[in-house]
């Protein structure tokens, strides 16, 4: 007898769960919600050989003995189980979130999946949670270093005329930035796998945490560091509420990025407006990041490069004072987020 036919006799685990779907294997029943979605038996035993290997390359053999228990079929047989299958979980051949072709070989499975119990939280991680930690780490860093990029670009090529040198050292210094605060967040998300596999909420509050510790560093190190070096004292600088702020959203994607439910489309989207939200907030509240550094920095170093008014005329407000802070704030808080979230993804996948 099969091994899909042995699992689901032996009642252990009775349910196998992933993303906002359950295999009720006790009743041969594929839910999503807890609604019934139909398929015919042998696809059935198909998604069960799948879901209950997960990060594992099923053979085109495999379903054959297993699935079709030496019935002579067509390779087509097989693909047609597998569009079918896709068709029932929503999934996407170029971009898949479940079962990924592996060409000429199989399939593999790429959802966590629990197993035992109902959905809901984030999932268990099929994979070492230290390893999964690790990665999240790694992917917020480098998320953090690519909003850099952009945010350099952006503010070297709109706010100091397009030289050359400007604009190197703008990239340069600004993805120095955030790759630190990548680390920070990155740091604190790491260990809630570990410290709590499977859910979101210690996922989040890691996020805030380095957030918050990394924003009151850059605080502390960008004021004195500028007051060493310049004798000046910056009254306005990136700290504590922005890195809570900024943390919690990454958090937020970041939860998104490492659930089955969603594409990777759909993630980047959630996180652009979820980083957009914080991006507000901290406008509104009156708080800092790079734009209104800058503006600070112009008005006590009058002769440096910067022209932030030239910036803010894109948006129709020269002085850089309401429209225009709101505008670069709302931007620099969706890149971040959506350059993270997308970096964790990427990451978490290599873990599977």
């Amino acid at each position: 007898m099969g091994e899909v036919r042995q699992t689901m006799e032996r009642g252990a685990p009775e349910r196998l769960s992933f993303g906002d779907f359950e295999l009720d294997l006790a009743n041969r029943e594929l839910r999503r919600s807890g609604k019934a979605i139909p398929l015919g038996n042998r696809y059935l035993d198909a998604l069960v050989l799948l879901a209950s290997h997960p990060g594992q390359l099923v053979t085109k053999d495999r379903f054959m003995d297993e699935v079709w228990r030496g019935i002579p079929v067509t390779d087509e047989a097989l693909t047609q189980c597998i569009r079918t299958l896709r068709r029932a979980l929503g999934d996407d051949a170029s971009d898949p979130r479940f079962i990924a072709t592996v060409p000429k070989h199989g399939y593999r499975f790429l959802a966590d999946v629990r197993r035992g119990e109902a959905g809901g939280s984030m999932p268990r991680t099929s994979g070492a949670d230290g390893s999964l930690g690790g990665r999240i780490a790694g992917g917020a860093t480098i998320g953090g270093g690519l909003a850099g990029i952009v945010g350099g670009l952006l503010y070297g090529l709109a706010a100091t005329g397009g030289g050359g040198m400007s604009v190197l050292v703008m990239v340069v210094l600004v993805a120095a930035l955030g790759v630190l605060g990548g680390a920070g967040i990155g740091a604190g998300m790491g260990l809630a796998p570990i410290l709590r596999p499977g859910r979101a909420l210690p996922l989040i509050a890691g996020a805030a945490l380095g957030g918050t510790l990394v924003g009151a560093f850059g605080q502390t190190l960008g004021r004195d560091g500028i007051a060493a070096l310049t004798g000046a004292q910056v009254a306005s600088i990136t700290g504590l509420f922005e890195g809570l702020v900024l943390g919690i959203a990454v958090g937020l994607a970041g939860a998104l990025a490492l659930s089955a439910r969603f594409g990777t489309k759909g993630i980047v989207a959630a996180a652009l407006a979820i980083g957009a939200g914080a991006g507000a907030i901290i406008a509104i509240a009156g708080g800092t990041l790079l734009g209104r550094s800058l503006l600070v920095l112009q008005a006590q170093f009058p002769r440096s490069a910067l022209t932030m008014e030239r910036l803010g005329g894109l948006v129709g407000d020269p002085g850089f004072e309401g429209a225009a802070l709101l505008a670069t704030t709302m931007l620099e808080g969706a890149v971040f987020v959506a350059c993270s979230a997308w970096a964790i993804r990427y990451a978490a996948k290599a873990c599977k």
